[in-house]
């Protein structure tokens, strides 16, 4: 072992939930030596959406070369890993069983501890990466292609699902009218983009609240209510303005998860929020939060862009904190695509 990690905790995480093949080797919990990520974006765009075949095969074939490399980033050998980190949950099956083997096998041969990281706290925790002075108890808002959680986290393992989506998250109503206007995949970004060239009041698309007092969020209904916006106006032979469609609807959607957010904070007054997932790098739900939170008076916490998608780096954070609580995952340790966080 160098000396440079000697006495030290050198964590690497893999990553290969969905599309993309992600390994990071993290420090003492606050030193990211290195981070690498091989995106399989351009392979799915002709589909219009991850294949799930394909995504597992792609990450058959790159795994090894994305550890090596994260490894001599980070100018260390395998020898100097203190443990291994990996994603089992919730995902796509034959995505995570490529990553989760994979770790299995190289902890394994090194004789060291494995870690099953849950894929939405992993989310979480890249906000500890960035802000390691994080102090509990804090609010998390995950907004991602797959879940829409409010979770109260008290401490490290303790945490409370207080709210969650219904139907659609907010990530993949996205994603579907994306799709729809034409604008690829990634939807999200692509809604981001497009609605820069719109006006957001020009349609007044549904905001759903459920019940009063209500953490649940519900967006089917506000993506229903642009598809019947769209056919309707393709059976009369208008043709709308996608820019306005598109900032119509991105401002719906960041209503209601800035609605709720501020009921959940009003319940547990906590002082801080943390956002997490793929949607908490829309510009429109950072800038709203940052304003209306003022008034609130709590802090508001988020990853760069890049640390909101899937990495790495994310999982050896959160791996990190569970090697000092000693929670290590048997080598029984299997993928569970529908991995909740109750």
């Amino acid at each position: 072992m160098s000396t440079e990690t000697e006495n030290k905790i050198c964590i690497l995480g893999i990553e290969t939930s969905c599309d993309d093949t992600s390994a990071a080797v993290l420090l003492n919990g606050t030193a990211l030596l290195s981070h690498i990520i091989t995106s399989q974006t351009a392979t799915h765009q002709k589909y219009g959406g991850v294949v799930p075949e394909i995504a597992s095969r792609e990450h058959s074939l790159h795994w090894q070369a994305v550890v090596q490399q994260a490894l001599e980033k980070a100018k260390l050998e395998f020898s100097d890993l203190s443990a291994v980190a990996v994603t089992y949950g919730p995902g796509l099956v034959g995505s995570l069983l490529v990553g989760v083997s994979a770790a299995k096998a190289l902890a394994y041969a090194l004789d060291i501890p494995l870690l099953g990281i849950n894929h939405l706290e992993g989310h979480i925790y890249a906000n500890f990466l960035h802000n390691p002075d994080l102090e509990f108890p804090l609010l998390a808002l995950l907004v991602s292609g797959g879940h829409t959680h409010l979770i109260l986290f008290r401490g490290h393992g303790d945490y409370q699902v207080l709210g969650k989506t219904r139907d659609d998250a907010a990530g993949e109503a996205l994603d579907k009218i994306a799709r729809v206007l034409g604008l690829g995949y990634p939807g999200g970004p692509q809604i981001q983009s497009k609605a820069r060239e719109g006006d957001a009041k020009a349609f007044d698309f549904p905001r759903a609240m459920l019940e009063p007092g209500s953490l649940d969020f519900s967006f089917s209904g506000v993506k229903s209510s642009v598809l019947n916006t769209l056919n309707s106006a393709r059976m009369k032979g208008q043709e709308l303005n996608a820019a306005d469609i598109a900032a119509s609807f991105q401002e719906a959607i960041v209503d209601v998860l800035v609605r709720k957010t501020k009921i959940a904070l009003n319940q547990t007054r906590v002082k801080t929020l943390v956002l997490a997932g793929g949607v908490a790098a829309n510009e429109l739900l950072r800038e709203t939060l940052a304003r209306e939170l003022v008034y609130q008076q709590v802090r508001l916490v988020f990853p760069p862009p890049l640390f909101c998608t899937d990495n790495g780096a994310m999982i050896a954070t959160a791996g990190y904190y569970r090697y000092l609580e000693g929670d290590f995952a048997p080598w029984t340790l299997n993928a569970v695509p529908g991995l909740g966080l109750i």
